[in-house]
């Protein structure tokens, strides 16, 4: 169900790496979650660092809404860089169980296939 590695590089060079690398594979960052920051501002003590990006690939999302609107919800795509362990990570929910799970039209298991292939390669390219 999850698709994570560890990188040698620093959380900030990971999340700094994993934006550009989004964008060559032609998805968008959308946003980024920067959960470690906002616990800390809430007075929460979290020793880890934790960056969530959205992205998305606009022709794949048309694909999966004109399938099942539903799955708005399940929408945009995520993919982590965290730390855990004294490690960087970076790490995704595979598309292609979550949506299946969440829609039994079969059309969109080759739209699932085609965006976690995406995504497993995003973050491949950025370890």
């Amino acid at each position: 169900m999850y698709y994570i590695v560890d990188t040698r590089k620093s959380f900030e060079q990971a999340a700094t790496d994993l934006a550009a690398v989004v964008t060559h594979n032609g998805f968008g960052v959308l946003h980024i979650h920067d959960l470690g920051a906002t616990l800390r501002g809430k007075g929460i003590e979290f020793g880890d660092e934790c960056k969530v990006f959205e992205v998305c690939n606009p022709q794949q999302a048309a694909k999966v809404l004109s399938t099942d609107m539903r799955l708005n919800m399940a929408l945009p795509c995520r993919i982590s860089v965290f730390t855990e362990d004294a490690k960087t990570r970076i790490g995704l929910i595979r598309p292609l169980p979550m949506l299946t799970a969440l829609s039994d039209d079969p059309g969109l298991i080759q739209v699932a296939r085609e965006v976690e292939a995406s995504m497993i390669k995003i973050v491949d390219d950025t370890k």
